[in-house]
Order: structure tokens, then C-alpha cells, then sequence
């Protein structure tokens, strides 16, 4: 069985309804970064950090997958499908996609301030000041702010060293390191980049360029993939 390897951005999402700060000058929802996403917002204001990521949550539950995370998960049905997803959203679980590695991190799970190994599932969309974890911390977001190091890259790269086919869908590949997992696909790998407004970048014969966003890429995508190997 082949095997796909799905690298997802915010451009999937935002087709379901959740926002993305890239679109809309350098803020999310009207809160800069600095403010919302970064160890030093959460020093300075955990209560504003905790607020902003509630709404997220909040919003998150309001929306439903879309039909480029319902082809990802139809895809399982004929070739191995890992996705990595710099996403924080769990739209592709909800769609039924069952090996998903989150870059950043999960909306819907907190961890310890101390020991980042120590997390939990967040039930509803609250979490809040008070809240604590078994050692004694106050439960933060388990997201990978800006500034802080990417440990799931580590995991991420084999994944893509062993594809047959790379999926690149919704995602402007500027976003550094997940931006650089296209260049550890092997030579013979076929590479599809769908987006909108696609990115520069050195193509190869392999390379397939869907100038579209991603609900109408995947279809793309999906009928040149079981037309190839079905």
C-alpha cells in the first residue's frame, strides 16, 4: 500500500470557519501575537492567554470539517495516510483521519507550565485560572508558541523520508521548520501543493501545482491518485 504523507496549514481550516492571523495583517481575531502566543504573553498575562485560547476552543466546537479533511480521511481506504497537520484544530479526527501528528501542538488538550510531558484532554472549550496539573502548575494550552522548539519535528521527518506521495495542502511554506519537511521527501516521491497562492518554490518533474483552495484541490488530487493506483 501506498503511502501518503499530508502536510496541512491553516489554508484547510480556514474553509471551515476557524481564523487564521496570516490573513488578516499579523492578528488573530484582533489580538497581536506577541499579546496571545508567546511564552512571554503567558508570564505577563496567563488570564489573557487563557481567554484568548477559550474562544479558539469555543469556535473550534461551532464549525465542522470540511470536504478536503472528509477526502484525506476517504483516502485511508486505499493507501497508508500519515498527517502532519501544523494546525491545532481536531478537524481532522472529526473527519474520521486516524494517524494525525499535530506540529504545534492541541487546542483541545493542556499541560503542565513545568513539565511539558505531563498533559490532558480539555473537555468543552474552558480552561482556566485555578486550573492545575498534578504537580502543582497551572494547565497552560499543550500548543508550541512561537519561540518555543518543535519537538514533534523529530517524528515528522521519517514520515516524509518514507512517502510515495506528499500531499502539501493549504499552507504557505514559510512557516519555519515545518516549512522545511518538503525538502526530506524522496527524490522519487510524487508531490502535489495545492493552495491559492501558491509559493515559490524550485519544482521537479514529479511536482503537481492545483492553484485552488484546498476543498476543491483535494478533488483534484483525489481523482489523480485513485485514477494512478486504483
Amino acid at each position: 500500500m501506498k503511502k501518503i504523507v499530508v502536510l496541512s496549514g491553516a489554508g484547510i481550516s480556514a474553509e471551515s470557519g476557524i481564523s487564521t492571523f496570516r490573513d488578516q495583517n499579523g492578528l488573530w481575531e484582533n489580538y497581536r501575537i506577541e499579546e496571545v502566543a508567546t511564552p512571554e504573553a503567558w508570564a505577563r498575562d496567563p488570564a489573557l492567554v487563557l481567554q484568548f485560547y477559550n474562544q479558539r476552543r469555543k469556535n473550534a466546537l461551532e464549525v465542522v470539517p470540511n470536504s478536503a479533511h472528509l477526502a484525506l480521511a476517504e483516502l485511508e481506504k486505499h493507501f497508508n495516510v500519515q498527517i502532519i497537520t501544523q494546525n491545532i484544530d481536531n478537524l481532522h479526527e472529526r473527519a474520521g483521519s486516524t494517524q494525525v501528528l499535530h506540529l504545534h501542538g492541541e487546542l483541545f488538550r493542556s499541560r503542565s507550565s513545568i513539565d511539558p510531558k505531563i498533559t490532558y484532554p480539555i473537555e468543552g472549550w474552558e480552561l482556566n485560572i485555578g486550573d492545575t496539573s498534578e504537580d502543582g502548575s497551572q494547565l497552560r494550552p499543550d500548543i508550541v508558541w512561537f519561540g518555543e522548539a518543535v519537538p514533534k519535528m523529530e517524528e515528522a521527518i521519517p514520515h516524509v523520508e518514507e512517502a510515495d506521495i506528499l500531499i502539501i495542502i493549504g499552507t504557505s511554506l514559510v512557516v519555519y521548520p515545518a516549512a522545511g519537511l518538503i525538502h526530506y521527501a524522496p527524490k522519487k516521491a510524487s508531490i502535489f501543493l495545492v493552495d491559492p497562492k501558491l509559493p515559490e518554490i524550485r519544482t521537479r518533474p514529479n511536482y503537481h501545482l492545483i492553484e485552488e483552495k484546498a476543498t476543491v484541490g483535494m478533488q483534484i488530487v483525489t481523482n489523480i491518485l485513485l485514477e494512478a493506483y486504483n
